[in-house]
């Protein structure tokens, strides 16, 4: 008989905004990530990653058989399908149900998770696999820092961990931690008490980056408290765009005992929600952060983080766009993106160097800012794969699909047939743009945007425009928030 231990992983990682238009189908699975089978994780070896922390626990433990099921990914969005929801949990149900004995059993979830129907699409999900796998076999869960938790999750698990920095570079370091818990848990380790203190807000999450302000202040308390039996402490500034019951900030907790785990989330939270005010916003507008922008010399970005993708934007708000065209810049200026195959298919037709008339931006909702009409000469075509060098999801591969850039008047804009964000040095080396010699990028982005740029970049001015994820959340229909919730 093997006495090899047995390891299923399991992924569903989606951050869903819950005010999108669009919704989250199988396509876009399918173009991120979309496998099962242990022999797809050696495309993974050695990313930042979760599954790269997998990989490398493979690489590590021969005395352990990894049985990978379903994993699926999509970048940020709108709610996801509830039937495609309901094939890809069968899916792994039904890994887990037919794959006999498990010694441990890993998920890696995002935490903001919605369904059409279904605002608490994570709980439900681990639920479900606890319901199968029984109490006894440990389980362990990786979180996004922006999850929306609920206090029943410590019933449910072993244990549970969620990347402590933002922009997010510790996905691997993450998803490392619980497994190594796991370990420790199959090798016959005291199970520890979990606890989750949640914080009656919505907490923006312009102001929540881990280097500066109110999130890395409670990031460091929560280091600090982590000492004298207390083992780990996630704080989760939660996501405020995903209309949920479990809404709002959390912090969660393991310690040798619960009281321990009690008092240390408790505080944390405390610390958290005293803190909140700061993490409220005020954002100039584009024609503002343009003008401060280029005061300085060098490469400038002007970022709009209401339709940045990694927020469940759409790539389809004009304001920033109409506002660049209105200024006459000394130097390249790039606008990164619309999202629009039609547009890209109609570039491609008119190839390299033609003139066309476009209607940029405004095709999917036009109340966030009608479409720019305007003559367009076609620069480049892309097939759209590169692969990230940043420090966000280092090494992973990315396929934008077909991609177009466009020459507006004195800009140069990026169309792309998936809705994904520019925020790695190498999409802009994809469509032949140098950054050194560019004056000025305007995206659709926010703080992960920050990662690869901070250095790069003169200075990056965050500007309100209308769109999915705006910074007025008063005017978005809520439907599960929890009572006395704060805005």
């Amino acid at each position: 008989m093997s006495t090899e231990k047995r390891l299923a992983v399991a992924r569903l990682w989606h951050e869903g905004n819950s005010f999108s238009p669009l919704p989250t189908t199988l396509a876009d699975f399918e173009r991120r990530e979309w496998f099962d089978g242990v022999a797809q994780l050696a495309r993974y070896r050695g990313t930042g990653t979760e599954l790269g922390a997998v990989a490398a626990f493979l690489d590590s433990h021969p005395d352990w058989e990894i049985v990978t099921l379903r994993c699926a990914s999509a970048p940020p969005g709108g709610a996801v399908e509830d039937a495609l929801y309901e094939g890809i949990v069968t899916d792994i149900l039904r890994g887990l149900a037919d794959g006999g004995r498990w010694d441990a059993v890993y998920l890696s979830l995002h935490g903001a998770l919605v369904t059409m129907g279904e605002p608490q699409a994570d709980l439900k999900l681990i639920r479900r696999v606890r319901d199968v796998i029984g109490s006894t076999v440990p389980l362990g869960v990786s979180f996004d820092l922006h999850a929306n938790v609920s206090p029943e999750l410590v019933h449910l698990v072993d244990f549970a961990s969620g990347y402590k920095t933002h922009p997010h570079v510790d996905m691997d370091q993450t998803a490392a931690r619980v497994l190594a818990e796991l370990e420790r848990l199959a090798a016959g380790g005291a199970r520890l008490a979990g606890a989750v203190a949640k914080v009656p807000a919505l907490l923006h999450s312009f102001n929540m980056r881990t280097n500066a302000g109110p999130m890395a202040e409670t990031m460091a308390d929560a280091r600090a408290a982590t000492a004298d039996g207390v083992k780990d402490i996630s704080v989760f500034g939660g996501f405020v765009w995903g209309d949920s019951p479990d809404a709002g900030g959390t912090a969660l907790a393991w310690a040798e005992t619960p009281q321990q785990a009690r008092n240390a989330a408790e505080d944390i939270a405390a610390r958290l929600f005293g803190r909140r005010a700061q993490f409220q916003t005020s954002l100039p507008t584009p024609q503002q952060g343009l003008a401060e922008a280029l005061k300085h010399p060098g490469l400038v970005c002007v970022v709009e983080p209401s339709d940045n993708p990694l927020s469940g934007g759409i790539g389809d708000t004009t304001a920033l766009l109409r506002a660049l065209l209105d200024v006459r810049i000394d130097g390249e200026a790039v606008f990164a993106f619309f999202y629009d195959a039609g547009l890209v298919q109609m570039a491609a037709a008119a190839g390299i160097g033609g003139v066309l008339p476009v209607k940029l931006g405004g095709r999917i909702a036009p109340h966030f800012g009608a479409p720019i009409e305007a003559r367009a000469e076609v620069l480049a075509l892309t097939d759209g794969h590169f692969i990230n060098e940043g420090p966000f999801e280092t090494g992973m591969a990315v396929d934008l699909g077909a991609t177009a850039v466009l020459k507006v008047d004195n800009v140069k804009v990026i169309v792309t047939s998936s809705c994904q964000a520019g925020i790695d040095p190498a999409y802009f080396r994809l469509h032949g743009i140098d950054l050194a010699k560019t004056r000025l990028v305007a995206a659709k982005a926010k703080n992960h945007f920050r990662a690869a740029f901070a250095d790069r970049a003169a200075v990056i001015v965050d500007v309100d425009t209308p769109g999915p994820a705006a910074l007025d959340l008063s005017v978005l229909p809520f439907r599960h928030l929890p009572a006395g919730m704060e805005m």
